[in-house]
C-alpha cells in the first residue's frame, strides 16, 4: 500500500460531516443544486460584514517590500496586541501580545497547543457530542482520547467528567457554544468544571489544562450569554477563529490565547510559536492578520441565523421531532425517531435532504442539521422531514 496504514485507517473512519458534504456534491450534479437540501456542512453562508470588506480592499491594495512577507511565527505584534486588549476587556485579566499566537484557524490553534503539551500516552478528555476532528488532532500528537458523556440535556455531566479525569489527564476540551448541540455553557457550569479541574490538578500534582474551542462565541440567541472560561479556571487556553462570526471559514485565520494566570504561560507560548512553524503552518495568513485586528468588534447579522433557527425548530417540533432548542451556533441536534441514526439519515437522503448522523459526533440516536442555509431551502425541505418522520412513527 503506497500510503501509511494509519492514514488509510483514518480515511476509512473519517468525518461523517465531510462524507455527507461530498455526497451532496454528487447529488447536486445528478438532480440539480436547487433540488438538494444540504444541511451537512457548517459553512457559513452569510456575507462578511461590510466593515471587513472595506478594510480588506484597503489592505489588499497595499504594495511594497515585505507587505506579504514573513513575520514572527506568532504573528504580527500589533495584531496580537489588539486581540490581547480585547481579551483583557472580556475577561478582566491582563493579556499582552506575549499571550497570543496567531494561527491557521481554530483547528491550527488546537493542533499547535496539543503538539506543545502532550507527551505520548497523555490523556485528553473530550465531551460527547463533540466535533469529531478532535479525534485526529489528539492522535496527531500521540495523545489518548477519553470520552466523557453529556447528560440528557446535552450538557457536561460533572459526575461523569470527574470519573474520566485521572492521573494521566493533561487536557480537557470544552466547546461552548457547542457543535453539534447548540448548547451554551452557563456561568454555574463553567465554575463547576473549573472547581473540578482545580481539585484534580491539586490531587495529581500537575496542571490539567482546559482547552476551550470557541469559534461560535458570538453566535448566541435570545437571552443566552457567552461566559469566558478564563474567569473560572486559571489553567485555561482559548482556541478560536474568525471563521463563523465573520464568515471567513476559507481564510483560515484564528488564534491561540494562553491565560496570563498559567504559571508556565511563557513556556507554553514559546512552544506553541515553535510548533506553529514545525507543523508546517509557519505563520497565519499575513493579509488576514492585518485585516482582522481592525474588525474585532464586527460580526455577521446573527439575527438572520436566529430567524432560520426559529423557522426550522418550530416546524420540526410541530412535526414531532424531539429537539433541545439551540442557544447558539447554526446547528440543531434532534433525536432520531429510530435508534439507528445512520439509517434515519439515509432515508432523509432519499428525500435529497443531507444531514449528519449523531454517531459522527459520538452521540448516536441523534442527527445534526446545519441551518446556515437560506430560509427558502429550509421551507422546501420541511415536507421531506415530515414524510421521513411519519415513515417511522
Amino acid at each position: 500500500m503506497p500510503i501509511s496504514k494509519r492514514i488509510a485507517d483514518n480515511i476509512n473512519r473519517s468525518s461523517w460531516i465531510r462524507k455527507m458534504f461530498e455526497t451532496g456534491i454528487l447529488l447536486k450534479k445528478q438532480y440539480g443544486a436547487e433540488n438538494v437540501y444540504d444541511f451537512s456542512l457548517g459553512n457559513p453562508d452569510l456575507p462578511s460584514p461590510s466593515q471587513f470588506d472595506n478594510i480588506l480592499l484597503k489592505e489588499a491594495g497595499k504594495s511594497g517590500s515585505f507587505v506579504h512577507g514573513y513575520m514572527p511565527n506568532a504573528g504580527y505584534p500589533e495584531t496580537r496586541t489588539a486581540i490581547a486588549e480585547m481579551l483583557s476587556r472580556d475577561s478582566g485579566l491582563h493579556f499582552t501580545d506575549q499571550n497570543i499566537v496567531m494561527t491557521c484557524g481554530a483547528a491550527g490553534a488546537i493542533n499547535v497547543f496539543l503538539k506543545s503539551v502532550l507527551d505520548p500516552g497523555d490523556e485528553v478528555v473530550v465531551i460527547a457530542p463533540y466535533f469529531v476532528e478532535y479525534d485526529f488532532y489528539i492522535e496527531n500528537h500521540r495523545g489518548v482520547k477519553i470520552v466523557s458523556d453529556t447528560n440528557d440535556e446535552l450538557l457536561p455531566d460533572i459526575a461523569d467528567l470527574d470519573k474520566k479525569i485521572g492521573v494521566k489527564t493533561k487536557v480537557v476540551v470544552i466547546n461552548s457554544p457547542n457543535n453539534p448541540s447548540g448548547r451554551v455553557y452557563s456561568e454555574r457550569l463553567l465554575k463547576q468544571i473549573g472547581d473540578l479541574l482545580q481539585e484534580k490538578s491539586r490531587r495529581y500534582g500537575q496542571p490539567i489544562y482546559l482547552l476551550a474551542d470557541e469559534p461560535y462565541k458570538k453566535i448566541i440567541y435570545d437571552e443566552s450569554v457567552y461566559h469566558s472560561p478564563l474567569k473560572y479556571y486559571r489553567n485555561t487556553i482559548l482556541a478560536t477563529s474568525f471563521s463563523k462570526d465573520l464568515s471567513l471559514a476559507g481564510e483560515r485565520i484564528g488564534f491561540l490565547a494562553v491565560s496570563p494566570l498559567i504559571e508556565d504561560s511563557k513556556d507554553i507560548i514559546n512552544a506553541a510559536t515553535f510548533c506553529n512553524r514545525i507543523l508546517g503552518f509557519i505563520n497565519a495568513n499575513a493579509l488576514m492578520q492585518r485585516v482582522v485586528k481592525q474588525v474585532l468588534d464586527a460580526g455577521v447579522d446573527v439575527g438572520v441565523y436566529q430567524q432560520r433557527r426559529d423557522l426550522l425548530y418550530e416546524a420540526l417540533v410541530e412535526i414531532g421531532y424531539d429537539i433541545i432548542k439551540p442557544e447558539g451556533t447554526f446547528y440543531m441536534f434532534p433525536r432520531s425517531p429510530i435508534p439507528d441514526d445512520v439509517a434515519f439519515v439515509n432515508v432523509l437522503q432519499d428525500k435529497l435532504i443531507l444531514t449528519t448522523p449523531g454517531i459522527g459526533f459520538h452521540r448516536p440516536g441523534h442527527f445534526r442539521i446545519a441551518f446556515c442555509v437560506s430560509e427558502d431551502v429550509i421551507g422546501r425541505a420541511l415536507k421531506g422531514f415530515e414524510e421521513t418522520f411519519q415513515q417511522f412513527t
